[in-house]
């Protein structure tokens, strides 16, 4: 069995390309989520049973984002990090205690959220009528989906240890297995279920299984394969748990304020949760490609950097991360507000979902976009706390973000509770965003202001450049671009042929700005 090099002898991986990498097995995640998608609102549309559906695969993955994308890898990661430099000889008895208490503590969540899944779905829902065939669809499809999380949440723990490592692919391509198995789902096992979209929840369960199974021969071949041991005592444990628990609310900002979002949306118009679906789901495809992707290469980098005390290298990582982070967040951005309702169409306007449902899906797209930059920006400026095992911090930030969002929904929600508008849960992704934007000023000036960043975010030439790059890719796509009734009335090949055509020549035209305005990105760039 290959032994683990502790002596630093692996080959030095650039992370600007390991940033591809992640990107690139990101993006094709993405790609095959969107085709679950189109399935999704071809099949089923966006009605009471989607709303039911969304709201019980979105509970645990609610909490699948803390484990997998927040609290525990990004307190894991750094302690590992300092086992594996630091004291190696400890360092499988460390991930056997850890995915121990792990497990243990997922199982105990995944049975009280199986008893208590009816209180749950009030508590997540609260707009579904109890005891309503909506209300009694969503506690039984969660009852299905919750144990989603303890497998899931084990295959993240597997991902920092691939992480660490440098072994980016694997993690990365892992969530295609996810999509893979709601598509064989929606194709074929609807018939089995007597409402058919309750075959999606099994969908969900037999995907957390396999992304788990598919992690085991690889561990094995790392040498990292280890017996799960419980204990608390630990001190590798300990140090994990007690950067955790603050983290919980300062790397969950956005999901909280999402779920927040849902919670309110339950309120509002029969299909609002599903139309705030769609929308997130289409911010996420950039939001995984560079933000997660960049934030997953460089918290191993910087956590190695601040043990080693190389202050220099590490602000310099930082710094050309945000500098990378906004150069291609802000095209993105002003791509998905010219093409809202032509991407919705484009994706999903067939079958049950109809006109009513892209212009309410493009609507809150529109708005999730406004804060998409800040999306991105957040998860870089996290890594500059937790690789310091600074988890506190960003939880008071945290804190003002969501009571932010909050009162914005509230207010959203009194006004529409005493004057119904159409639209209105495009007002909750907006308070999202801004919430978004909030934090990330309140992280930025932080590390701004005890000299973890040496230079501002925006106020760069490589900002300058991409902010010009995409006001010419604005105004030359808005005056190319065919009406949305001539647009919906091709056929759906012909729709996604002119929508490639469209965000082809948008890069097309922002990358040839940024090249004639001199923005070159280097081979270690991050």
């Amino acid at each position: 069995m290959p032994m683990i090099d502790q002596n630093g002898k692996n080959k030095e991986h650039s992370l600007a390309k390991s940033s591809y990498i992640v990107g690139g097995m990101t993006f094709i995640s993405r790609i095959s989520g969107f085709i679950r998608d189109i399935l999704f609102a071809n099949i089923f549309g966006a009605s009471a049973n989607t709303d039911a559906f969304f709201v019980a695969f979105k509970i645990p993955n609610f909490f699948r984002r803390l484990f997998a994308e927040g609290a525990f890898i990004q307190s894991f990661i750094p302690v590992l990090n300092d086992y594996k430099t630091n004291n190696p000889i400890e360092l499988k008895k460390f991930i056997s205690y850890v995915q121990g208490n792990l497990a243990l503590i997922l199982f105990i969540i995944t049975f009280f959220g199986i008893i208590f899944s009816e209180s749950i779905i009030n508590l997540f829902a609260p707009g579904f009528v109890m005891g309503s065939e909506q209300y009694i669809l969503a506690s039984d499809m969660l009852k299905v989906t919750f144990p989603y999380l303890f497998f899931i949440a084990l295959t993240a723990m597997a991902a920092g240890i691939f992480n660490t490592f440098d072994k980016f692919l694997l993690p990365a391509i892992t969530p295609v297995l996810l999509n893979v198995s709601l598509i064989f789902s929606a194709l074929y096992l609807t018939n089995m279920f007597s409402t058919p979209i309750m075959a999606l929840a099994y969908g969900v369960l037999i995907a957390g299984l396999l992304q788990y199974i598919i992690q085991i021969p690889f561990l094995y071949k790392l040498d990292l394969l280890v017996a799960p041991k419980i204990s608390f005592r630990f001190s590798g444990v300990n140090k994990v748990i007690k950067l955790m628990l603050p983290a919980i609310l300062g790397t969950a900002i956005v999901q909280i304020n999402l779920i927040i979002d849902s919670v309110v949306a339950s309120l509002l118009a029969s299909g609002s949760i599903s139309w705030l679906y769609y929308s997130d789901r289409l911010v996420e495809l950039p939001l995984g490609v560079f933000g997660i992707a960049i934030a997953t290469v460089i918290l191993p980098s910087l956590s190695a950097k601040y043990s080693k005390k190389d202050m220099a290298a590490y602000k310099s990582t930082l710094g050309n991360a945000l500098n990378i982070a906004v150069v291609f967040s802000l095209p993105a951005m002003f791509g998905l507000v010219i093409l809202s309702n032509h991407i919705i169409i484009s994706l999903f306007q067939y079958g049950s979902f109809t006109i009513n449902d892209t212009l309410m899906s493009s609507m809150s797209l529109v708005a999730y976009s406004i804060g998409l930059p800040a999306f991105i920006l957040m998860k870089v400026l996290l890594t500059g706390f937790f690789s310091r095992q600074d988890t506190k911090t960003p939880v008071r930030y945290g804190i003002i973000a969501v009571a932010f969002n909050v009162a914005m929904n509230l207010s959203v929600l009194a006004y529409y509770l005493h004057n119904p508008f159409n639209g209105a849960h495009a007002f909750l992704a907006l308070a999202t965003s801004l919430s978004a934007w909030l934090q990330v000023f309140l992280l930025y000036k932080n590390l701004r202001q005890n000299d973890y960043i040496s230079k501002s975010i925006f106020k760069t030439k490589p900002s300058y450049q991409s902010l010009l790059s995409c006001i010419i890719m604005t105004i030359i796509l808005s005056y190319t671009l065919l009406d949305v009734l001539e647009w919906s009335q091709n056929a759906y090949y012909v729709r996604g042929a002119l929508l490639l055509i469209y965000i082809i020549m948008g890069a097309i035209i922002y990358t040839s700005t940024m090249y004639i305005l001199g923005y070159k990105i280097k081979k270690n760039y991050i």
